[in-house]
């Protein structure tokens, strides 16, 4: 639940301090938010806030994005889901998300050391998936699957953030047709702004992920948008300087297939012999 308290200050670490938090720095910015460090005296630990301002916000995010995002944060716990310590409400119309702190995300590892290892990469896939069945068991899509949205805890537990663009879907038939997303993360129905399954979405987005992790490349990458859908179309090539397990090639194909109804779902990608091998 919300809680509502009065605007008594107008800068907002001031007012964070005065509910308990100590902001040291902004470490993320979006076009309505901002995300925040900070230590709480409550929780005993740093926390991340996120910041978000009603009055600069368009009307679709004010009524229909937001809203989702918060009550899918509400309702969401598993290991491999960004967790919410609280929720706060201020009446001039700021909203705080305190979550737990992470150390930093997929992209910015990936920046750092290149491809990862087999095994690396493996271990943070399948705490992926585990985190993203979760959410499709309980009928909540995500719709914004990129490396940034890949946290990393200090042991490298993933954590997926960032329900700005999540909503609930309850069976295939819940088409979507909000274009929404990264473009070069996005799905060729998406980019074709046709309607469309979330989930497969996701498991495209997924498979983006896979193919960036394994081999430090995006599998698509052109600025123009239909150069983009003709490359997808084509279906995906791998770099030959790269070495990769032929299992992981054939899962991230399908998964990257450009007929959605070809892709499988989590439950078969669990099952496929790329992701069980040690």
């Amino acid at each position: 639940m919300f809680r509502s308290l009065p605007v008594i200050m107008s800068s907002v670490n001031l007012l964070l301090r005065d509910l308990g938090y100590n902001a040291l720095s902004t470490i993320g910015e979006g076009a309505y938010s901002k995300v925040k460090l900070a230590t709480s005296s409550k929780y005993h630990c740093n926390v991340a806030i996120k910041v978000l301002d009603h009055r600069l916000a368009s009307a679709d995010f004010s009524r229909k994005f937001l809203p989702r995002e918060l009550d899918i944060l509400r309702g969401v716990h598993h290991p491999h889901v960004i967790s919410v310590f609280e929720l706060i409400e201020i009446n001039n119309g700021l909203r705080f998300i305190v979550m737990e702190l992470c150390r930093t995300d997929l992209l910015q590892l990936i920046q750092k050391t290149g491809r990862l290892p087999d095994e690396k990469a493996k271990c943070l896939f399948q705490q992926m998936i585990s985190g993203m069945s979760y959410l499709h068991e309980h009928n909540v899509v995500h719709r914004d699957l990129k490396c940034e949205n890949v946290l990393l805890t200090n042991d490298h537990c993933v954590k997926i953030t960032d329900f700005g663009f999540g909503k609930k879907c309850f069976d295939e038939t819940d088409l979507c047709t909000t274009y929404c997303g990264s473009p070069a993360y996005a799905s060729p129905e998406v980019l074709q702004c046709i309607p469309y399954d979330p989930k497969k979405y996701d498991i495209w987005s997924l498979g983006v992920i896979l193919y960036v992790m394994v081999t430090g490349l995006m599998p698509f990458s052109d600025c123009k948008l239909s150069s983009l859908l003709k490359l997808q179309q084509m279906g995906v090539v791998f770099p030959e300087s790269v070495a990769l397990d032929e299992k992981c090639k054939s899962l991230i194909k399908q998964m990257l297939h450009y007929n959605p109804h070809a892709r499988p779902d989590l439950c078969t990608v669990l099952k496929q012999g790329w992701i069980g091998d040690k």
